[in-house]
């Protein structure tokens, strides 16, 4: 595993999180990130979850959201206390994690922000989400994953 390490996967050791790392080759063409990964580990989509960023009156906030769902944006400022979010810029997003687009993952980001997880998640006992590269998905358990990120637990996702 040289050289394959992400801050996700430094932060999941540190804390001696216990996590399992899928690997699958990322193809360029495919369209959305998250059925790519959910398709590549033969798990169901609803498993598989996506980081987003999000302005919530002007902060950055991190959603994690099921990628067969979208971010309801007035469930997520409503659970962070906020009046009025939108979708940050991919460049925001990619400046403020240090990730690249597609490759977000909400642990060992550049910068602490407020974190909310979609309450769908606690219906599993693992979920997955993205280690910090494109084609690098980590497998853990959702209460361990928001306890790491000190995350909000909220209905946030819309089908």
């Amino acid at each position: 595993m040289a050289g394959r390490g992400t801050p996700a996967t430094a932060l999941l050791t540190r804390q001696k999180v216990s996590h399992t790392l899928h690997s699958y080759e990322h193809d360029p063409r495919h369209d959305s990130y998250g059925l790519e990964a959910a398709e590549a580990l033969g798990v169901p989509p609803e498993r598989v979850f996506k980081t987003l960023l999000a302005e919530v009156d002007g902060a950055l906030v991190v959603a994690i959201v099921p990628v067969v769902a979208q971010l309801d944006l007035k469930a997520l400022a409503a659970a962070v206390g906020g009046k009025r979010a939108r979708m940050a810029g991919v460049a925001d997003a990619e400046r403020a994690t240090g990730y690249v687009a597609g490759g977000i993952s909400p642990l060992g980001q550049r910068r602490r922000l407020r974190t909310v997880l979609d309450a769908s998640a606690t219906t599993f006992e693992t979920m997955f989400c993205s280690a910090g590269r494109r084609g690098l998905e980590v497998e853990l358990a959702p209460a361990d994953l928001a306890r790491l990120l000190d995350a909000t637990v909220a209905p946030i996702a819309v089908s």
